[in-house]
């Protein structure tokens, strides 16, 4: 059993085709096959189960999946790491965001750290999600992931940075622009610009819906991110239910305004990664950047964290 073996067993078994992975590595079918099978040999059991459409991996496979995938990201980290030391203080931050999350929480800490660490680069991948940062962050090489906490992940660790109330946004001639706040039970019959279907937010949002017993608002438009939801309503298009954000109120929405819904509890965001003790002091320094700018920003969530069994502990998010 070689670390080549495991990678691509774990490849194969994430694309779901041999001949996927064998295009990925530029190799042929039968090299792929090669690796699974000297695997299945050394632990005697059969590892991938052959469909129409591809493979799957057994009960053993998933098992022995699950396994290697954590050492491997384990391995690729410490590896990355030592290079580090090599090279004297450089390398590289890798983070998932959002698409709207440097703006929001990070720009200040952007500047400050390129201040600090001239010879380090900071890296970001978009992704549409919280769950496709969890993803990102399960299979790649990357360090961080700024999240809406939700519930644990298997060998994810979350942070929390900060808390954020819900606000209505509207346009500022509608008839509700005056009011100081809005109670939870006049969302009902609004027409609400809703949130992307299987959002970690999404979720909170209805989950505090159903807990003020406030029937869901059937929604015409549906976004992908809640800067557009904010659009909408500036363009008159309804009303958005969002996160109040860094920097709301302010110049960037002349045409909006915004009222607090204090019976919605609010909407935590931070940090996931797989092991904070395994980050390098750079990735550290970054993560504290964030939270220290946050914090200044608005209200910090405490102390408060959640590792990948749920447990209370220490906290730096969307």
């Amino acid at each position: 059993m070689t670390l080549d073996d495991l990678r691509v067993f774990v490849a194969v078994c994430r694309a779901g085709s041999l001949s996927a992975v064998a295009r990925e590595l530029g190799c042929t079918q039968s090299a792929v096959s090669q690796h699974v099978r000297r695997l299945e040999r050394e632990v005697g059991l059969g590892l991938v189960e052959r469909q129409a459409r591809g493979v799957v991996p057994t009960r053993a496979g998933r098992v022995l999946e699950r396994a290697a995938a954590d050492g491997i990201a384990g391995l690729d980290l410490a590896l990355r790491r030592l290079d580090e030391l090599v090279r004297g203080g450089g390398g590289t931050v890798r983070i998932a965001t959002g698409g709207t999350t440097v703006r929001h929480f990070m720009a200040e800490a952007v500047v400050e750290f390129r201040e600090r660490y001239p010879k380090v680069t900071l890296e970001f991948q978009t992704e549409n999600s919280s769950r496709g940062c969890f993803d990102a962050l399960a299979d790649h090489d990357l360090d961080l992931a700024w999240v809406t906490l939700g519930p644990p992940v298997r060998g994810i660790e979350q942070r929390a940075v900060t808390e954020l109330p819900w606000v209505l946004a509207v346009h500022a001639d509608d008839e509700l622009a005056a009011r100081e706040r809005i109670e939870a039970r006049e969302l009902a019959g609004l027409r609400i610009v809703g949130l992307p279907e299987r959002s970690t937010s999404r979720a909170h949002l209805d989950a505090a819906y159903r807990e003020l017993g406030i029937p869901a608002n059937a929604s015409d438009t549906s976004v992908a991110d809640w800067d557009t939801a904010m659009l909408l309503a500036e363009l008159g298009l309804g009303h958005a239910v969002v996160p109040a954000l860094p920097g709301l109120p302010g110049p960037a929405h002349p045409g909006l305004r915004f009222l607090p819904v204090p019976a919605l509890p609010p909407l935590a965001v931070g940090w996931a990664v797989r092991r904070w003790d395994a980050l390098s002091p750079a990735a550290h320094a970054f993560a504290d950047m964030v939270a220290r700018h946050c914090s200044d920003a608005g209200t910090v969530a405490g102390d408060r964290h959640r590792d990948d069994g749920g447990a209370p502990a220490p906290t730096p998010v969307p």
